[in-house]
């Protein structure tokens, strides 16, 4: 497809992208994400910066990231360094806003395992796209097909690191009288996803998932394979089944017993990565 580039001369091409999936199709942009950078390569770049700066996304002027990522790609074809760096700021920075910040919940003293998780991602981002400057890094692809869950790939995987680094020979800490996870361990686990979509495309990681789940407690197994089935925990409708309802437990215990899981879950795979 051939358009006229931002600063409106000449013909710019959206290439297609080069990563397969598992079964040798090509990953695809959103349609709707190839229609808007149609129309943005027509506009100046002073224009399309100016969009680009836009962060609320409910702004009829908002350029999703994934376009950001294609622009910033397709500047090393005219070997445009200024290009680059305006575009790039604006995306490093919405990179940064959507990661943790290094400050605790009390607002006071600094986490190191926050400000690890932070440093990682940021580092690692800025590595496939300087990398991706010299030569195509067909890892960026997927940041073109769904920005926000490329980035939290890359959190999880910091935060599994971070999470690894700080307790490996430390056991999972349970309140006694309520039976429910400790604070910290609670919120490492609600921020691990064991069904994101770009480790999926891994059999391998899809097998050793459901050996794991398997061998989960059978309360804790069933809630993983009725989220994994896309019940929700909870709902304010009457008529929709829930996890809760269908289990006959609370909201609450429901999310304990899937915090639980997720825990162990982390540290299965964890293991299976070592091996």
């Amino acid at each position: 497809m051939g358009m006229a580039g931002p600063s409106g001369a000449g013909e710019m091409i959206v290439h297609s992208l080069r990563k397969r999936r598992l079964n040798g199709e090509l990953y695809q942009r959103d349609p709707k994400v190839e229609s808007l950078i149609a129309e943005l390569a027509t506009l100046p770049r002073d224009e399309l910066i100016a969009r680009a700066a836009v962060t609320k996304r409910s702004d009829p002027a908002y350029v999703p990231s994934e376009c950001l990522v294609y622009f910033i790609r397709a500047s090393r074809r005219d070997n445009n360094e200024a290009w680059f760096e305006r575009l790039y700021r604006i995306l490093i920075e919405r990179v940064l806003r959507s990661l943790p910040g290094a400050e605790s919940s009390d607002g006071k003293t600094e986490s190191l395992t926050r400000g690890a998780v932070r440093d990682k991602v940021f580092s690692r981002f800025v590595e496939l796209l300087s990398t991706d400057r010299a030569t195509y890094v067909d890892k960026l692809d997927y940041f073109e097909v769904r920005f926000d869950g490329a980035v939290a790939s890359l959190r999880r995987d910091a935060q599994e690191q971070a999470w690894r680094d700080e307790n490996r020979s430390r056991p999972l800490e349970y309140d006694e009288e309520s039976g429910e996870l400790s604070p910290e361990v609670e919120a490492a686990a609600g921020a691990y996803d064991p069904f994101a979509a770009s480790d999926f495309d891994n059999a391998a990681y899809r097998l050793r998932l459901d050996a794991a789940i398997e061998a989960l407690p059978s309360e804790q197994s069933r809630i993983i394979h009725m989220l994994r089935q896309g019940f929700p925990i909870d709902s304010k409708e009457a008529d929709v089944m829930t996890i809760a309802k269908a289990l006959g437990r609370s909201e609450k215990t429901i999310r304990t017993y899937r915090d639980k899981a997720f825990a162990a879950l982390r540290t299965a795979m964890a293991d299976g990565d070592e091996q």
